[in-house]
């Protein structure tokens, strides 16, 4: 293996926080998340003689984890079985800190936004990419993408804004 190759598995490795905050905010399942990827660095890592030296490794990897979860949709979808969502027991007895009610009120509020909003939304919300470089991932041009970021912005201000004990 060239020291290229190795460098570039490196700075995948590096990104695997980021990655695997963008599957969490896409898939809204942390199981499916982690599944996702994997199954994003394995083919990335496959493909490593396809990434163009001089671009950002984040947007390709952004890029690969999209198409590797639209197929997974595709997927479930033609075979009618899709996943469980989390319990909803998970956290019956546990003490929550107001910051751990936020998170999970900010995690519902994400679960009711489209696919194409928690994309955007995941991509430069929750990731920084540049509107250019989230455009260009999702296959879309920047007018339609502030689009998605406005109506998800709108959605997410509503819902929160509806929650107990927010602040009008």
């Amino acid at each position: 293996m060239s020291e290229s190759h190795e460098a570039l598995r490196l700075e995948v490795v590096a990104l695997l926080p980021r990655l695997r905050r963008f599957a969490r905010a896409i898939t809204r399942n942390r199981e499916d998340a982690d599944d996702l990827v994997q199954l994003a660095v394995e083919r990335a890592l496959r493909r490593l003689d396809q990434w163009q030296p001089g671009t950002r490794l984040d947007s390709w990897m952004f890029m690969i984890m999209k198409n590797a979860w639209i197929d997974e949709v595709r997927t479930r979808v033609r075979r009618d079985a899709l996943f469980l969502p989390e319990e909803a027991g998970e956290h019956v007895g546990e003490s929550l800190t107001e910051r751990q009610h936020e998170r999970l009120d900010v995690h519902k509020a994400m679960q009711q936004l489209n696919e194409d909003q928690r994309l955007a939304v995941g991509l430069v919300l929750v990731e920084g990419l540049p509107y250019k470089e989230a455009a260009a991932v999702l296959g879309i041009p920047i007018g339609t993408l502030t689009s998605r970021l406005a109506r998800a912005r709108e959605t997410l201000q509503a819902v929160l804004a509806d929650r107990p004990g927010a602040s009008a």
